[in-house]
């Protein structure tokens, strides 16, 4: 590994936090830039560091941040305070777990099962190569968002085309890790079913869980967490424990090298580590009397830590009358429920020592879930400021509440089981209602906040998450609580699309549709809960939710709107087929158009949706299929011929004026009526309307074969999207979720169809837009595709390089998913390695072409292309004519769109380099084929100047080549040239990075 190579300091602080298994998008709200400069200095420090992904880069940066480590260090919560004994049941843990792969400890609320798992997590942690990561289940209360909780645990996104789950799978596929998910006891149910679908996606990923009770699975292995070793064989006056205990001395002195009191009990141990922590340490003359009060209290640790904190107050005499009376209460049921009854005590005793505000205090702000400021609770609680921050310092102090330090202040939390308690204790005061509403109205407040946008919006939004969350369970099953419910719902799925949560914001906002007591509310949540499935991918649900959101509009008399929403459905289903599992069969599209112009009456805006249905139906029928096809960010557009989900081909006919030709009738009139659709769009001003009509018009345009339309129309819709009202440029669309989906759409077809007319300026600009968007920073493959293909048409071997590395970091985080829109910049990856020399890096990258894409588009089209370029660098121009062999009507329906120009210029300058006799006539046909396109229009002639012999004519096609942003083709051209022209374009090769061009 180039582990010498010189890094940035931003560089290194990029790669330390790659060490610590942050994902992009963590990385970049921790130093405050965009995922796009992260995803560059990742890219750089794989080139500098010489290392294949980012596993080995996370390898690499724990090698020079932490050298005396070899694997990662564990993503375990810090403890506060020491770890006590334990030592059997640690040792019996590690050995369960190395044995099966999913074990859970079990037991009582109190009795240490957390505790216990960290220690265990943090002795096997050398045992794992990709890390060890804790995910803290008790602010989850829906079993649904169980992967939403594990992945942001592990630092990762949502993938589109998975669900949560599907995507943390992916990204462990490949892992040696260990899960630690902590107090499952809420969601057994939806454990189970997360772990099962994990475990066997992930074979070298293992669990441990701690819960109340089994998750009743058969890879389950359970283990009892005891309580804590109550044995005490010791004289008071041994030497184990010194002499003189109150000198003072840290009490972990007087442990045994495992931590463990030298007589053998735990629980005594642990009460004399924290007795001494809170400033009066014991003497051995009261070993005994602890003993006494740790049996009192069964050995639960929760218990003794409570007590113990009491010793400083009270001392022992005091805790052991405090504990009397409690404990003589407890009669009768299993040793499991008298070690509840005894953490009860306890909490009672805890509970009674402290003051009425203190009381209050402690009840109300168990309702929050999550870590809580001080301000927090006073607004929750009505208690003034001063009372709060005292009485949480006072709560603290007697082990109530865990205190954390963060940067951005003081936060407090209860333990599960404390929180648990204080609940039980707010409803025995009558308040749980009241304070409930307070929490839920804080929430409310929050989620407002975080609309405002700001640096650090990210995290603060992950430290709110889970508290909303929470209050929308409460509010959503109570009937007074509906109106705040859906305004929370609705905020929910606002900000988790923000988050890039794709899931839980479809979730949250057809939660807010059931939520909404207005029917035109809730039909506008099912819309925008049909956007966020179309950009998941998931055109069932997207069909599924625009037909709730008509059925809502229509029930309330809402026709027009009922129109518009059917006629969404149908061209939906025409522009976005590739998304469908199960397509729309044409007699269903016919039945919803009809009753949408049936709907629409006179209304303008509903005339303009059923347009455009009928113009998608159009196109459908004059091509012989659905108008899908493939854009750079994988999201079907309705503007070329190839299906994104599996590379089928079309079927249309190749003789003029047939059913499906470019010109037939029933293309013409396709065009029509797209024109038709686009024209009542705009005059409604409805900017998404129109992007759809124009996405359906280039389409049409493209399949008559008329690409300067097509891109010219392509690039009117994406102008259209880019700017927001105000006429500031955004990478993001201000137009929610729908307008996200449109906008990456647009963006995809607008440099693809630049890419098809030879404007390479253009296609990288659209592309790196694309690349750039938000919504598409955890799915790297995608969002970089058609840049990296621009990149390399273009000859920058730099850039494609670098995005080159993002494609299969991300495409392998992905689960290396076989999609037929992968393989363009699998296929240009291949060639720029081909044209740098480097065979073996090519081999790789053909590997994982033939992977993604083995359709008759790679065989026949793009592929085609590519290996047509890199050919005639080789100076093999005989091999190049062979693979463009087919004539350019017959591979038609693959190289519609954006490939046929550059197919037929690379044809005929293969035709002359190989000395084919019919090489003037190909160039005839060619000159009048790319007319127009600046980059094939330079190819032909110089293909026309070699054949003539024309040094001056071929020269000034380099010319034309710069001015065409093709600085590739510009040094080829030189190194064609011969003389001294040659040498410029063999440094001019240099530059680029790409190796000498051999000459025919």
């Amino acid at each position: 590994m180039g582990e010498a190579a010189e890094i940035s300091p931003r560089e290194a602080e990029v790669l330390e936090l790659v060490g610590d298994h942050l994902s992009n998008a963590e990385i970049g709200a921790r130093l405050y830039i965009s995922v796009r400069t992260v995803e560059t200095h990742v890219s750089s420090l794989l080139r500098k560091l010489d290392v294949p992904d980012r596993r080995a880069l996370a390898r690499c940066a724990t090698r020079r941040t932490r050298p005396d480590q070899q694997r990662p260090a564990p993503a375990l919560p810090l403890r506060l305070t020491s770890f006590i004994g334990r030592q059997s049941e640690r040792a019996a843990l590690a050995t369960m777990l190395k044995e099966h792969r999913q074990v859970t400890a079990v037991g009582p609320g109190g009795v240490g099962k957390t505790r216990l798992a960290l220690a265990v997590a943090a002795d096997a942690a050398d045992e794992f190569a990709d890390g060890v990561w804790f995910v803290d289940l008790v602010p989850v209360a829906d079993p649904g968002m169980i992967a939403t909780a594990v992945a942001e645990a592990l630092g990762l996104g949502e993938q589109l085309g998975h669900d949560m789950a599907g995507s943390v799978a992916t990204a462990l596929a490949d892992r040696h890790a260990l899960l630690v998910l902590d107090n499952c006891e809420q969601v057994v149910d939806g454990a189970a079913l997360f772990l099962e679908r994990l475990l066997a996606a992930c074979p070298q990923v293992r669990v441990l869980v701690t819960s109340r009770s089994r998750l009743m699975v058969p890879f389950e292995r359970v283990y009892p967490v005891p309580s804590l070793s109550l044995s005490l064989s010791f004289s008071p006056s041994s030497a184990d424990y010194g002499e003189g205990g109150d000198d003072g001395d840290d009490s972990r002195d007087r442990h045994d090298s495992k931590g463990t009191v030298a007589g053998g009990s735990d629980a005594v141990a642990l009460f004399i580590d924290r007795a001494t922590s809170v400033g009066r340490p014991l003497d051995p003359a009261q070993y005994e009397q602890v003993a006494e009060i740790c049996a009192r209290l069964d050995g639960m640790a929760l218990a003794i830590e409570l007590a113990a904190a009491r010793y400083a107050t009270l001392g022992l005499d005091g805790i052991t009358a405090a504990l009397a009376h409690p404990l003589r209460m407890l009669t009768g049921g299993s040793r499991a429920q008298d070690r509840h009854r005894s953490v009860r005590a306890a909490l009672d005793w805890s509970h009674n020592l402290l003051e009425p505000a203190d009381r209050a205090l402690l009840r109300r702000v168990s309702v929050f879930v999550t870590p809580f400021t001080a301000q927090a609770a006073a607004e929750v609680t009505r208690l003034d400021a001063a009372t709060v921050v005292d009485g949480l310092a006072r709560l603290a102090e007697q082990s109530l509440l865990a205190v954390t330090f963060a940067p951005d202040g003081t936060r407090y939390r209860a333990l599960e089981t404390l929180r648990q308690y204080g609940a039980d204790r707010l409803t025995e005061a009558g308040e749980l209602h009241d304070t409930q509403a307070r929490h839920l109205h804080w929430c409310l407040a929050r989620s407002a906040e975080l609309v405002e946008p700001r640096a650090d919006w990210r995290a603060r939004f992950d430290r709110a998450a889970d508290e909303l969350r929470a209050a929308l369970a409460w509010a959503e099953s109570r009937t007074e609580q509906r109106a705040d419910a859906y305004r929370l719902a609705r905020a929910m799925a606002e900000l988790a699309f923000t988050r890039h949560l794709i899931a839980e914001s479809q979730q949250r906002y057809e939660q807010a549709a059931a939520l909404a007591t207005n029917p035109a509310d809730a039909a506008a949540m099912f819309r925008h809960a049909a956007a966020v499935a179309a950009c998941r991918l998931h055109g069932d649900d997207m069909h599924r939710l625009n037909l709730a959101a008509a059925d809502v509009a229509r029930g309330a008399g809402y026709t027009v709107a009922a129109a518009r929403d059917l006629a969404a459905a149908a061209s939906n289903a025409y522009r976005f087929s590739s998304k469908f599992v199960t397509p729309l069969r044409p007699e269903e599209a016919d039945a919803l158009i009809a009753e949408a112009r049936e709907l629409a009456g006179t209304d303008p805006s509903a005339r303009a949706a059923v347009a455009l249905a009928e113009a998608g139906r159009t196109l459908t029928h004059a091509i012989g299929t659905t108008h899908t096809h493939s854009t750079g960010a994988s999201i079907g557009t309705g503007t070329g011929t190839t299906d994104a989900s599996d590379g089928a081909t079309h079927t249309a006919g190749s003789s003029s004026g047939s059913p499906g030709s470019p010109g037939s009738p029933a293309v013409q009139e396709a065009i029509a009526s797209a024109e038709r659709a686009v024209e009542l769009a705009h005059l409604e001003k409805d900017p998404l309307a129109e992007s759809a009509a124009l996405d359906t018009l280039a389409g049409a345009l493209s399949w008559a074969g008329d690409a300067f339309a097509a891109a010219a129309t392509a690039r009117r819709r994406v102008e259209l999207l880019v700017t927001v009202p105000d006429g500031s440029d955004a990478p993001y669309s201000p137009y929610g979720p729908a307008g996200t989906h449109e906008l990456i759409e647009a963006l995809g077809e607008a440099t693809e169809a630049a890419l098809g007319v030879g404007d390479l300026p253009g296609a990288r600009q659209w592309a790196r837009r694309l690349a750039e968007h938000p919504q598409l920073a955890e799915v790297g493959h995608r969002a970089t595709g058609w840049l990296l293909v621009a990149d390399t048409l273009a000859g920058d071997a730099e850039q494609a390089l670098t995005a080159g590395l993002r494609f299969r970091d991300a495409w392998q985080r992905a689960g290396s998913p076989a999609r037929a829109v992968l393989g363009p910049p699998a296929a240009a990856m291949a060639t720029i390695h081909g044209l740098r020399d480097d065979q073996e890096a090519r081999r790789d990258w053909s590997a994982l072409l033939a992977q993604v894409d083995p359709s008759p588009w790679n065989t026949h089209g793009y592929g085609a292309v590519f290996d047509a370029l890199l050919m005639l660098h080789q100076g093999r121009p005989e091999a190049a004519l062979e693979r463009t062999a087919p004539e350019p009507g017959q591979v038609r329906q693959w190289t519609t769109w954006i490939w046929l120009h550059w197919y037929v210029a690379l044809r005929a300058e293969a035709s002359v380099l190989a000395g084919a006799p019919d090489a003037a006539a190909r160039l005839a046909k060619a000159r009048t084929a790319v007319a127009g396109n600046p980059v094939a229009t330079a190819l032909v002639e110089r293909a026309a100047a070699l054949l003539d012999a024309d040094t001056e004519r071929l020269i000034a096609t380099a010319s034309a080549f710069d001015a065409a942003g093709c600085r590739y083709q510009s040094a080829r051209t030189l190194t064609l040239a011969g003389g001294d022209h040659a040498a410029r374009g063999a440094r001019a090769l240099t530059d680029l990075g790409l190796a000498p061009m051999t000459t025919p």
